[in-house]
């Protein structure tokens, strides 16, 4: 029995599409458009894009100076479209150069409280810091994942998620075991 070269390529083409964009269209109308429409319902969110993987969702936000960036990671992991993957957030937001060399000043006190988790002194040290610039409000907030950190100065803002690692257990990198 011989096969036809034309009907066998058609057939093989149209079972290509057919799979992938059903694919596709599984992805973008059951998982990323139903995320995306509870996000958007969060006061501050301006925009937001998800790309879902095997075990990782990313979401791209951009932000108003008035979005609470924990209460937004909540309601992704939370999400029945996660459903156990890995999540991380890209965040946007209208920064100055003013707020960049804050933080940047800022950064070794909250990296000091984060590696020995002295999770307590973050919103002092913030607060502290936060008299040097005229304006600046600086709040902090925490989960069982990441303390949350949002930075405005006026119009301007900026929010940082540091991911609380739990101490491993185990020998320390420098120790030979016998």
């Amino acid at each position: 029995m011989k096969l036809k070269v034309l009907p066998t390529v058609i057939a093989l083409l149209a079972s290509c599409v057919i799979l992938f964009g059903g694919w596709f269209m599984y992805r973008s109308y059951a998982m990323e458009s139903p995320l995306a429409n509870q996000i958007n319902k969060v006061q501050g969110v301006e925009s937001v894009h998800s790309d879902f993987s095997s075990d990782k969702v990313t979401v791209d936000l951009a932000l108003k100076n008035d979005a609470s960036i924990r209460d937004i990671y909540d309601l992704i992991a939370k999400s029945k479209v996660v459903s156990g993957r890995q999540v991380e957030l890209n965040v946007s937001s209208d920064s100055s150069p003013e707020l960049e060399k804050w933080w940047s000043s800022a950064l070794f006190d909250i990296a000091q409280a984060m590696e020995t988790h002295q999770y307590s002194a973050i919103p002092t040290q913030l607060q502290e810091k936060a008299k040097s610039l005229s304006g600046l409000t600086a709040e902090s907030e925490m989960d069982d994942q990441n303390v949350y950190i949002r930075l405005v100065d006026g119009s301007n803002s900026k929010y940082i998620i540091l991911p609380r690692v739990p101490a491993g257990m185990g020998v320390w990198p420098n120790e030979q075991v016998h």
